[in-house]
């Protein structure tokens, strides 16, 4: 159940709750594709970092190790060994990034596994039914992500066919959270908006499945090739369309200029792999923008990547030693710069909800980009 506990602007302070726990929001995901960080960070790590939401993927999951053995060992929570809420998104995003690799059909899609070419085939029942097996807190409706640019009317064939693939998601998620040998049988589902940059096919969309009284909803479909103006000038149009009293989810997005905007605009749930992929190479965010570790004027820089950060990094070692480590392609230097970073984000959002709890979002807004701007 999700609680609207105040409104700054467009902005929304809210509390979602669930059967693993209560989400703040506005929240930012910590992505975990394969039930792991990448980056050598361990759930112990999350804790401490203070994560809320650890996201997974349902299609890499599905082909290794198998949703079915994930369900022998108790499910995601238990096998990854994690007490929070987990969302699994549908596998739908890369299916539909296999290009070369698969079929689209009425019934769902056929497509090669992408470790060895084993013919698979994936509908709405079908990524229930792995969701379901996964037993996430939340399961993310099984959508077409159309390709971007996409003409009018391929865009147009294919929201229809994900509105009519949703109703089948949500059919199927009430059969499976009715069976005895069903995990969580309290599983939630998201529905997912999409319609690429047309704005009347958007909000058409939002209208149908909002119509659908899901437990939350999604934007789908975008941060994939359009300007971030673009973007915003979606959010604008098509937020408004969307239950206010529901949670709003903006996939896949993004940095934190994106996440500042986004939340101006109406949406309480992100998901990134920015932070732990730049991590991964070196990057690390800070309030004044991005460092590059391996820039040579680090190698004697006794700082922390950020002076005042609390994560475990910052609290302990210096950006020459980090440096010295990426450098060294010591896996240390990569764990630390993903643990900087996701901490970064989770802080982020800890500060966008005091913000709009205390009524001052737009100023909190503005001096953030501002900072940002400055390096």
């Amino acid at each position: 159940m999700y609680e609207l506990l105040k409104l700054d602007g467009r902005a929304k302070r809210g509390r979602f709750h669930t059967v693993h726990g209560t989400i703040e929001t506005p929240v930012f995901m910590n992505v975990g594709t394969i039930a792991a960080i990448k980056g050598a960070v361990s759930t112990m790590d999350l804790q401490e970092i203070g994560t809320q939401v650890e996201l997974s993927n349902t299609y890499h999951l599905h082909v290794r190790p198998g949703d079915q053995i994930v369900k022998q060992m108790g499910g995601l929570h238990k096998f990854m060994v994690w007490d929070k809420p987990i969302l699994t998104d549908s596998g739908g995003f890369q299916v539909f990034s296999l290009t070369g690799l698969r079929k689209i059909k009425e019934e769902g899609v056929y497509f090669n596994s992408h470790i060895d070419g084993k013919k698979i085939f994936m509908g709405p029942e079908e990524s229930m039914q792995i969701q379901s097996n996964l037993a996430s807190t939340i399961a993310m409706a099984f959508d077409e992500c159309p390709p971007h640019p996409a003409t009018r009317e391929y865009m147009q064939n294919s929201v229809d066919r994900t509105t009519r693939w949703l109703r089948r998601c949500k059919d199927e998620m009430k059969r499976l959270n009715s069976l005895e040998d069903t995990i969580n049988k309290n599983q939630m589902l998201f529905g997912i908006n999409q319609g690429g940059t047309f704005e009347d096919i958007r909000i058409e969309h939002a209208k149908r499945i909002t119509e659908m009284e899901l437990d939350g909803y999604a934007l789908g479909g975008l941060a994939v090739g359009e300007s971030h103006e673009e973007m915003y000038r979606i959010l604008d149009e098509t937020v408004p369309y969307l239950p206010q009293n529901k949670p709003t989810y903006l996939m896949g997005v993004g940095t934190p200029a994106n996440i500042l905007e986004a939340v101006d605009r109406g949406v309480d749930f992100f998901d990134c792999v920015y932070p732990s992929r730049n991590g991964r190479h070196g990057h690390v965010y800070t309030r004044y923008g991005k460092l590059n570790l391996f820039n040579a004027k680090y190698e004697t820089d006794s700082e922390p990547i950020e002076k005042g950060c609390q994560c475990p990094t910052c609290r302990t070692y210096s950006r020459a030693y980090v440096r010295h480590l990426l450098k060294a392609k010591e896996m240390l230097g990569m764990r630390l710069c993903v643990l900087h970073n996701l901490y970064f984000y989770n802080h982020l959002m800890e500060e966008i909800r005091e913000a709009i709890d205390e009524g001052r979002y737009a100023e909190f807004k503005r001096q953030r980009l501002d900072d940002l701007r400055q390096f």
